[in-house]
């Protein structure tokens, strides 16, 4: 099935808004046409899968629509949450089956098996059709992940008010591809531990708007959590205690509730730096363990980096990444490589013993060491993924398939991309979840965070993924994350930090325009921001207020200069 770009809208105002009346869908749709007849959900409404031999994750995906239909039980974003709408629900049809079905000839594979294809490859779009006469609505997509896809979006059509699912908006037309392969989500489960059922509620959430990566940051220099079968003291010195650990089981269990949610999982040990807990297993292999001042040694304590010059150090750590690289189906694993402190190392004797006898530079270790662990994770079949200071302050030899993750400033994506890298998008001065708390640090009571001030919904919205790049650089973009580092945050707070703001470079990276081609806007986007976030409550998820309740009633209200 071809997707066209091309976009019919019917009810457009203004020529930039969305048909009237839309204030749901997150990401909004590629094409998008509605009517203004209401559409009632019959009380034996059913789902026709009409696939010969239905993966299970599938059927699982049709059982949750389900549900979710059932019992979400959102009240339109208006005041009196539909009351006024009874009167065009009186003579509504009703809706009585959504049929899904695969375009001739494609192949029918489960969801999460298409989840974790190579990126370029997998296939997303879809198309939905629901009629006003009550006649069946159709949801069609060349895969069981298109499907799924589409899915979502069905369920975020419809309202309840008085006993009645509806939509207002019959007849709807959509078809939907997104804009960019890769939307991410980075949770760091090191500074902080996250049980498994919280990081399961994240993939739920992500799913809603289209996430499809989760870059789980699943160690670093506070803790070492994940079990790996050849090191298991590595985790049993490493991690806060035997209950803070994620298991072998635990993984599993989270890659598979992942790739049925159309989620691929990235995950990423980072070295040579924030490796320090290493040290607590292996000290011989760790340069300035738990050194003081720690400031003198690395960005945040404790100290302590792998001493990537000595061989049995790159054996090891190539043989713990591909240990872990191999439990996971996804085609790539990040190996990080950010945030290095050189004093660490010009003042560690062991390191330097190694540099003089060899006669090598510690840049020139360090490349030995990358290309030695990356060689392990191709030999895996993995795809390696680095920070930016791999590229920008290392010139380390990679080979040409590396994803290269910009994150110091949005501003490096031209540098990186002038190198012929694939990049992902994740600048702290547009994404860090994390920023705006105040400092964390003891002792420094009127410190600020270092990336101040918080970002909110809105600044994150405006992030242009192309910006400063060529347009033949503009293909080197697979599409961006929002990242949530742990220093403040745990299973306490982790849904009110992350939602709604995540669902800002969803749309960005999903949908990279409004249907009619016009720009993505802030004031036309928070009304289906509210609604995604309104819905996300009713699911169990404890998604922060973007305005007072008044506001979200009354789109446009409490804009600036309203």
């Amino acid at each position: 099935m071809a997707f066209s770009r091309h976009v019919t809208i019917l009810g457009l105002v203004a020529g930039c808004l969305l048909p009237s009346g839309v204030q749901a869908l997150w990401p909004i749709p590629t094409t998008l046409e509605t009517g203004m007849s209401a559409l009632i959900i019959s009380p034996s409404f059913y789902f026709d899968v009409q696939i010969e031999g239905p993966p299970s994750d599938l059927l699982d995906a049709v059982t949750q629509s389900q549900y979710y239909l059932e019992n979400d039980k959102l009240g339109r974003l208006v005041v009196g949450r539909g009351a006024n709408d009874t009167t065009a629900l009186a003579s509504a049809m009703t809706l009585s089956n959504l049929t899904l079905s695969l375009t001739s000839g494609a192949t029918v594979e489960s969801i999460s098996s298409e989840a974790v294809k190579p990126l370029g490859t997998r296939s997303e779009e879809y198309a939905l059709t629901i009629p006003a006469d009550g006649s069946a609505a159709t949801l069609t997509a060349n895969s069981t992940l298109g499907l799924y896809r589409g899915l979502t979006t069905f369920n975020q059509l419809f309202y309840y008010y008085g006993g009645t699912t509806y939509t207002l908006l019959a007849p709807i037309s959509i078809t939907d591809t997104p804009a960019y392969p890769f939307r991410g989500l980075t949770l760091d489960t090191s500074r902080n531990y996250y049980p498994v059922s919280d990081i399961l509620r994240t993939l739920d959430a992500m799913s809603w708007v289209k996430i499809n990566t989760f870059h789980w940051h699943v160690t670093d220099s506070q803790s070492f959590p994940l079990e790996v079968a050849q090191y298991p003291e590595i985790t049993i010195n490493g991690a806060y205690s035997p209950q803070e650990v994620y298991t072998t089981s635990d993984v599993q269990y989270i890659v598979q509730y992942a790739g049925a949610r159309g989620i691929d999982v990235l995950m990423e040990i980072d070295t040579p730096g924030h490796t320090a807990i290493i040290g607590a297993t292996y000290p011989e292999y760790v340069a300035c363990f738990d050194a003081t001042p720690w400031a003198d040694f690395a960005n945040e304590p404790p100290a302590g980096q792998l001493r990537f010059a000595l061989p049995e150090v790159m054996n090891f750590t190539a043989s713990l990444l591909a240990d872990v690289a191999q439990t996971l189906p996804s085609y790539y694993f990040s190996t990080g490589g950010d945030e290095l402190n050189t004093n660490c190392y010009t003042e560690d004797y062991i390191t330097q013993q190694q540099l003089n006898s060899t006669g090598t530079t510690l840049n020139d270790a360090l490349d030995t060491f990358t290309q030695t662990t990356h060689s392990a994770l191709i030999a895996q079949g993995k795809t390696p993924v680095v920070w930016e200071e791999m590229v920008l302050d290392w010139n380390i030899t990679l080979s040409n398939e590396t994803i290269v993750m910009i994150w110091i400033s949005s501003a490096d994506a031209a540098a990186v991309a002038g190198k012929g890298f694939r990049i992902i998008q994740a600048p702290s001065n547009y994404f860090y979840l994390d920023c705006g708390a105040g400092e964390w640090l003891g002792d420094d009571p009127t410190g600020n965070s270092w990336c101040d001030p918080f970002k909110t919904w809105s600044e994150s919205y405006t992030f242009d993924p192309l910006a400063n790049l060529t347009e033949a650089q503009y293909e080197l973009v697979l599409g961006g994350e929002q990242l949530l580092w742990s220093e403040q945050s745990g299973p306490q707070n982790v849904d009110p930090i992350v939602w709604p703001r995540a669902a800002s470079s969803a749309e960005i990276f999903w949908s990279a325009k409004q249907p009619t081609g016009a720009a993505l806007n802030v004031t036309e986007a928070l009304p289906r921001l509210h609604d995604i976030r309104y819905r996300m409550v009713q699911r169990g998820i404890n998604a922060i207020p973007l305005q007072p309740h008044w506001c979200a009633l009354r789109p446009d209200a409490c804009d600036l200069y309203a």
